[in-house]
């Protein structure tokens, strides 16, 4: 390794955090991971702009672990001091995993927890008490806030992870009740994918003289990505999406749609065609979102179909092929879908299903983009017995 190669030894963290790292197999650091680390273990505010597989999760998790054993925070009972906000219940679940992962080298214990819907309230509120780091999405916070199980008026970090969605009008609500209930003097680190009106305003609010850091990665990502799309008639639809899975042999193949209601038929429809395939969308029970993500990280489920947000906290190293059944609203969002695949230098494939309707859309994709991909004819293909 040349001395300009960056390493973790040069983002001045401690010996503890560079055994964990080494123990996890982190070569070198991403990008996101050198220009962030240092500025936040020197407690700067940050607006990181990096996609999905950039390695933002160590960004933050690593300067938060390295704060608590420095200032050797104690027990603090129910008052949180480092917290995390995510979009969904399995970006809970990963980070969780990242930061017990992280944590375990460090000399003292580091209690950490990830709350959200879906399961019962209970245990997490009788195992509140000592927890230093918090990994939560905004709803059950606000229920265990409103149960008097924690409290954020002591609060010295907090992290906003996937910005961008924490931003909907679904999510903004209650997220600003929950900044009220915050101390102003902390420290804010926010990770976003994109950079729009609405992070603007929020960075005029939430952070003071922010180091802005923006890795911008996805054109060499996407040209990683093999690109396809398939002109097709909509009653042609599923059946050319089930001959493609089977001719091309895809054994491992995340399906986008823009509904719970698509993602569910879709599901039905491909299981009755002999093709296994699971769903995993907001109306699913946190149990069956996480042995259907299970299966399929291990390869014994060959499709999952899922919606935009849940796809938010589908992390795998190297996934083969992501298909667009049905386009999402935003370019952004097709640019997110796709990056699922192509990622940490690995080639990838992504195909897209554009009925006549869709077209003027996806040349506005394509657009944005700044990517031309040829419209494939489907007349001639023959669908009979998909």
């Amino acid at each position: 390794m040349s001395e300009s190669t960056p390493t973790f030894e040069s983002l001045g963290l401690s010996s503890a955090l560079l055994h964990a790292v080494k123990q996890n197999k982190f070569s070198r650091p991403y990008p996101i991971q050198q220009k962030t680390i240092p500025q936040a273990i020197a407690k700067k505010d940050i607006l990181g702009l990096a996609q999905t597989g950039s390695g933002k999760t160590a960004s933050y998790i690593l300067p938060i672990l390295q704060r608590i054993e420095e200032e050797k925070w104690t027990d603090s009972g129910r008052n949180i001091p480092a917290l995390v906000l995510v979009p969904s219940r399995e970006l809970a679940a990963q980070v969780l995993q990242v930061t017990d992962s992280l944590s375990k080298e460090l000399p003292t214990r580091v209690k950490t927890m990830a709350v959200h819907g879906g399961v019962s309230i209970n245990p997490q509120m009788k195992n509140m008490h000592g927890v230093q780091v918090l990994i939560a999405t905004t709803g059950r916070l606000l229920d265990l806030i409103d149960s008097k199980a924690l409290s954020l008026s002591e609060l010295k970090i907090l992290v906003l992870d996937e910005a961008d969605k924490m931003l909907n009008p679904g999510f903004q609500e209650e997220l600003d009740k929950l900044l009220s209930m915050m101390p102003v003097k902390r420290q804010n680190l926010l990770f976003s994918a994109t950079l729009n009106e609405k992070i603007k305003d929020v960075e005029r609010v939430l952070l003071h003289q922010p180091v802005l850091v923006k890795i911008e990665s996805e054109k060499k990502d996407v040209d990683l990505i093999q690109q396809r799309a398939f002109r097709v008639q909509p009653e042609r639809k599923g059946p050319f999406l089930r001959y493609l899975i089977r001719t091309l042999v895809l054994e491992q193949v995340l399906i986008f749609t823009s509904s719970i209601k698509s993602a569910d038929k879709l599901t039905e429809k491909l299981s009755k065609n002999g093709i296994e395939a699971s769903a995993t969308h907001s109306k699913k029970s946190n149990s069956a979102r996480q042995q259907a993500l299970t299966k399929f990280k291990d390869g014994d489920l060959r499709v999952l179909v899922a919606t935009d947000l849940i796809a938010r906290g589908i992390d795998i190293d190297f996934l083969p092929v992501v298909i667009n059944y049905e386009l999402p609203r935003s370019p952004k969002d097709y640019i997110h879908r796709i990056g699922r695949t192509g990622r940490a230098e690995n080639p990838g494939q992504a195909f897209s299903l554009i009925c006549p309707e869709d077209q003027h859309h996806f040349k506005v994709i394509q657009k944005k983009m700044g990517k031309w991909i040829t419209l494939e004819g489907t007349e001639e293909v023959d669908l009979h017995g998909c």
